[in-house]
């Protein structure tokens, strides 16, 4: 019995997808609920499993095509043994004359060989079947045996040439865009196009977080079994902005203005397949404790790939923290629908001025990048700063003040 494998139900914004990879070949083995082949969307990568274990019979959509729900992608065949020859593989078995020559060759080829052309098969390693033969009836020669001997060797001495690579030799790849990159693409260019953006600085003195997860780091572990980063702090302090600022909560829909009650914070994570932008909601009911093991849990599904699409949809703002590969400061693009993005960036120490004396600090810059035609300079630079003032006074975040 054969059955048919479909591409699962594609979430309702999402109109075709791409087949990524196939982990099976025809012929192959396939248990029941191993995953068969890999469907990219434009937001996740959907895993197809066998709905029940035989031999996967034929593959319709090739690695790269681009299918529909419901559409038809693979045969399996139940019950069958892998290495057993399907429909498909019988038939091209009986229509092929080359295989009918080669399995009479092997039949007939005590009888048909003289013993001077077996022995020089014997000496080179080689199968009558391999050998075209030009005698009476079909029969191998010894000038066929060494025919095939000389153009063996050419084949050889030519593909080891092709192989050989020079020093000096220069190449290229070319590699067609992932889905998921080609959507970064154009929702980029997209936020460049459409939005009127604008990028204002500050900088942050990271010397009173950095002291406070010093004294607390251990009890904070102990109690919660996470440690505590910066992102929480981050967090924190965002919402509370977010709170005094809902301008840059807001959204541009048409010719309308959309402002949100509720603080979904969206979280730049790079993974393998390109960047994501996972989000963290309702960040105004977490705690430090709570933010840190939902953000450790975005990352790892967005390190294997398994984010869904909830988790992928909606967000107000976005946090990206450009500062862990090392960047000391960019200038960070819109996540539209959204209003303004905040890039936070590496810590590093420089000279400051304090009280009239030069003072070794932690400094990092922020970066808020916003849309001009929703924000102005007042609320995107006062926003900034209420996030610079929470950060360097932590206890802000607990009094609100």
């Amino acid at each position: 019995m054969t059955i048919e494998i479909l591409v699962p139900d594609l979430p309702e914004s999402v109109a075709d997808a791409t087949v990524a990879t196939w982990h099976k070949k025809p012929g192959d083995a396939v248990a029941r609920d191993e995953v068969i082949v890999d469907i990219e969307t434009d937001k996740v990568v959907l895993e197809v499993p066998a709905p029940d274990a035989g031999v996967l019979e034929a593959i319709i959509e090739d690695e790269g095509a681009t299918v529909l729900s419901k559409q038809l992608i693979a045969k399996l065949k139940l019950g069958a043994v892998a290495g057993e020859p399907t429909a498909d593989t019988t038939e091209a078995t009986e229509a092929s004359p080359d295989k009918r020559h080669k399995a009479v060759l092997t039949e007939e080829s005590n009888d048909a060989l003289s013993p001077a052309v077996r022995r020089l098969l014997a000496e080179h390693g080689l199968e009558p079947t391999q050998v075209k033969g030009t005698g009476v009836g079909g029969r191998i020669t010894r000038e066929d045996v060494q025919s095939y001997l000389d153009s063996a060797s050419s084949r050889d001495e030519s593909v080891a040439a092709v192989e050989a690579p020079t020093v000096t030799a220069r190449s290229q790849k070319r590699v067609p865009m992932t889905r998921l990159r080609k959507t970064v693409a154009n929702r980029l260019l997209e936020a460049k196009n459409s939005t009127a953006m604008l990028t204002t600085f500050n900088e942050v003195n990271m010397k009173p977080i950095m002291e406070l997860r010093k004294q607390y780091q251990e009890h904070f572990e102990k109690r919660h079994g996470i440690r505590l980063g910066f992102m929480s702090f981050y967090v924190k302090a965002v919402t509370e902005a977010l709170k005094r600022y809902p301008e840059i909560n807001a959204s541009i829909d048409g010719d309308d203005i959309v402002y949100h009650n509720y603080f979904d914070i969206s979280m730049a994570v790079s993974t393998p397949r390109g960047l994501v932008t996972p989000v963290l909601k309702d960040c105004d009911t977490l705690g430090f404790a709570d933010i840190e093991k939902g953000i450790k849990d975005l990352a790892v599904k967005g390190r294997d790939g398994k984010l869904t699409v909830d988790e992928l949809m909606g967000g107000n703002f976005t946090i990206t923290n450009g500062g862990v590969f090392g960047s000391l400061m960019s200038t960070p693009i819109i996540n539209p629908p959204q209003a303004a993005i905040l890039g936070m960036h590496k810590i590093q120490d420089r000279p400051m001025a304090v009280d009239g004396k030069v003072e070794i600090l932690p400094m990092m810059y922020l970066a808020l990048s916003y849309d001009h035609r929703l924000i102005d300079g007042r609320e995107s630079v006062g926003f900034l700063v209420t996030i610079k003032e929470l950060l360097e006074d932590p206890a802000r975040l607990l009094l609100d003040v």
